[in-house]
């Protein structure tokens, strides 16, 4: 019998991936919500998982050798459960170089020069009194944001899906465009992108992934995520702290 794979999440681009991934591939799996605008990311239990301090992570009871595993990252943890599943993910050295050069794109780039985007324009304005000082840094990420957008619709003019078949690379990407007016981003400037994003959207799975604990956003914005408390709890951490 297989046992669930413990899902350490909350609902973000980064939690969505795994969520969306384990829907596509029918794994089971228990949500562990961890909270992260009340720092349960830095408690000692989630970081023994996640030494990092960021989720989502995830712990299969039934790894490779039959032990539990604990993986964190989450392309680690897409490249993870498509070996397991042994769906989208090819097994050829050819096919697999393709996925995965697009997930490194988006884990190393998409990802957080979007995630800056989004602090600068998002939070950053009350996390200081003087907005001049915010300027170069919305212009900076909301641009390189816009030019990975551009490199995205330029992959998906002659094709259906990132790369070869719909893969682990194409969730791991989707995430990220669900924010895009945030971004400071119009799909109308990308029309390939914006097929593409409404095809995977259509996708029942893709759709459930993105709902897991849609609720727990909402207490969280009902709690007040702008509160002086949470920012510094997501914004504020050093090395000893």
């Amino acid at each position: 019998m297989t046992r669930p794979i413990e899902l350490w999440y909350w609902p973000t681009p980064n939690g969505w991936k795994v969520s969306i991934a384990l829907e596509e591939m029918g794994l089971p799996y228990e949500l562990k919500p961890v909270n992260i605008g009340t720092g349960e990311q830095f408690q000692p239990r989630f970081q023994a998982l996640s030494p990092n301090g960021r989720m989502p992570a995830i712990v299969d009871p039934d790894g490779p050798d039959g032990l539990p595993l604990s993986i964190f990252e989450s392309g680690a943890i897409l490249q993870y459960l498509g070996a397991k599943s042994g769906r989208f993910y090819p097994r050829d050295a050819r096919g697999k170089a393709e996925v995965d050069q697009w997930l490194f794109w988006q884990v190393g780039g998409l990802g957080p020069m979007a995630g800056q985007t989004h602090h600068f324009r998002q939070y950053a304005p009350a996390l200081t009194a003087d907005q001049r000082h915010l300027a170069y840094g919305v212009r900076r990420y909301t641009d390189e944001t816009n030019r990975l957008y551009g490199v995205l619709d330029r992959r998906l003019a002659d094709r259906e899906f990132v790369a070869g078949d719909y893969s682990i690379a194409d969730m791991a990407i989707w995430p990220w465009i669900v924010p895009y007016a945030r971004q400071g981003q119009d799909l109308a400037d990308f029309p390939h992108v914006k097929r593409w994003f409404e095809t995977l959207g259509a996708r029942p799975a893709v759709q459930a992934g993105r709902a897991l604990g849609a609720e727990l956003g909402r207490d969280l914005a009902r709690a007040g995520r702008e509160a002086d408390a949470s920012r510094a709890v997501l914004f504020g951490q050093r090395a000893s702290r």
